[in-house]
């Protein structure tokens, strides 16, 4: 299935990439838009620290699906380690946490223990609004693997990426 991502191709490359699956509740989706641009640490406007990708067309498509729909634009797809899912979940939690999916795949890694070591907990983890910018700037800048994002994740009685510091 290929999904319209006009406009993507020219985002700043610090920018994390939101795919917005659920349209069913437009004030939670203001929530969690609001909490991503006050935890935002951008030098200008907070809503330029994120892309937002509406897809209706995924609307309860599983992460293969997702992927699949993203790697078709191959210019994107070679740009990203992450994008940040909002789907129905995050619309009725009341933390609003997005689903963090990891884009690299198995000929990203040198050998097929690398691999495994990246998704030892999967290749998603749900990670609260304010955790979105942590996650995308330091896998893009390589400061932090994704395991460890989804390990902290995977300790939280919930399932969620919260942060480091709590």
């Amino acid at each position: 299935m290929m999904v319209a991502l006009s406009g993507l191709s020219e985002r700043n490359e610090f920018s994390a990439v939101i795919i917005r699956i659920d349209f069913t509740d437009e004030a939670a989706w203001r929530e969690m838009t609001a909490e991503l641009e006050r935890s935002s640490h951008y030098d200008g406007d907070p809503a330029d620290s994120y892309d937002v990708v509406d897809a209706p067309e995924l609307d309860g498509a599983d992460t293969d699906a997702i992927l699949a729909a993203i790697s078709a634009h191959e210019e994107l797809w070679d740009q990203l380690s992450v994008v940040f899912v909002a789907d129905s979940t995050t619309m009725r939690a009341d933390h609003h946490a997005l689903l963090a999916v990891t884009t690299m795949t198995r000929e990203d890694f040198d050998d097929d223990e690398d691999y495994e070591a990246a998704i030892e907990f999967g290749r998603e983890f749900r990670t609260v609004p304010s955790g979105v910018h942590s996650i995308h700037a330091n896998l893009e800048l390589a400061n932090m693997d994704f395991e460890e994002f989804s390990s902290s994740a995977h300790e939280d009685s919930e399932g969620v990426f919260r942060s480091f510091a709590e």
